[in-house]
């Protein structure tokens, strides 16, 4: 049941300002970080004493920066194209599929999203040593692929389940084949709901910090552990031009993704 503030009176300004204390509180730390990142001091000094543009320099100077960022666009790319191809699938199968056991299924790709990361983690950890993939790329693809994959099947599913089969069948009936017309009429009918999956799948996997850790070897490092490691030996405010960076995509790509919902939708 929609509230009408017009009733609520003093009610009103409470919920507004409990509402605002929530966004700042959620907002500030992030507000904090990229002041950091453009502050004169040497170490994470709030507030700033100065401002610069130093710390990015360092930042897009240090090869060893532009190696894991690069490892972690690499990783993310493949495991978006992994989880939006298997998602699809998956999808078309507990959507369209008449068996049994189907919530069952559902539930179990479902599962990494209220499993801890840190016991998938150990486990992955425990049995790519014995396959002996730890610290490989494969391995890191298979490990976030793991825990994007459900957030593809959600948003996928969410749009096979408003689009009418019975376009579909028409299809068919003027003379398509199944999958001419799952290609040509189902696929872009439901083409916001593989852009969000690609967009989180995306975003799980370059933010993705404790499996990266287990799987990370001193050769094979993505962003987010080579911040981790930075932060335990040195505070330096290149973290924070990194943390910034990661912000910003993420906004974009967040931003993209309300657009194109919001063109679909009318």
């Amino acid at each position: 049941m929609l509230l009408d503030f017009g009733k609520l009176g003093s009610w009103k300004w409470i919920l507004i300002a409990i509402c605002t204390l929530t966004a700042l509180f959620l907002l500030l730390p992030i507000v904090f970080i990229i002041a950091l990142s453009f502050g004169s001091s040497r170490w994470l000094a709030f507030p700033p004493p100065g401002w610069t543009l130093r710390w990015y320099e360092e930042l897009f100077a240090d090869p060893r920066w532009i190696q894991s960022a690069l490892t972690s666009a690499k990783i993310a790319i493949i495991v978006t194209i992994l989880s939006v191809a298997l998602g699809l699938l998956a999808s078309f199968a507990l959507v369209r599929g008449r068996f049994r056991g189907r919530a069952v299924l559902r539930a179990f790709f479902l599962t990494p999203m209220v499993l801890p990361v840190v016991i998938l983690a150990v486990a992955l950890y425990a049995g790519f040593l014995r396959l002996g993939i730890n610290g490989t790329l494969t391995g890191f693809v298979i490990a976030h692929l793991i825990v994007a994959l459900p957030f593809s099947i959600i948003n996928i599913s969410a749009a096979l389940e408003t689009f009418d089969p019975a376009i579909e069948d028409a299809a068919v009936l003027c003379g398509a084949s199944p999958w001419e017309a799952r290609y040509r009429v189902t696929l872009p009918a439901i083409s916001h709901g593989l852009f969000s999956a690609a967009i989180f799948s995306f975003l799980i996997s370059w933010d993705e910090v404790v499996l990266a850790i287990f799987m990370a070897s001193p050769t094979l490092q993505t962003l987010p552990v080579r911040v981790w490691t930075t932060l335990r030996q040195d505070l330096t405010p290149v973290i924070a031009a990194v943390s910034t960076l990661f912000v910003v995509l993420t906004i974009v790509l967040m931003v993209a993704t309300a657009l194109i919902r919001k063109g679909t939708s009318k």
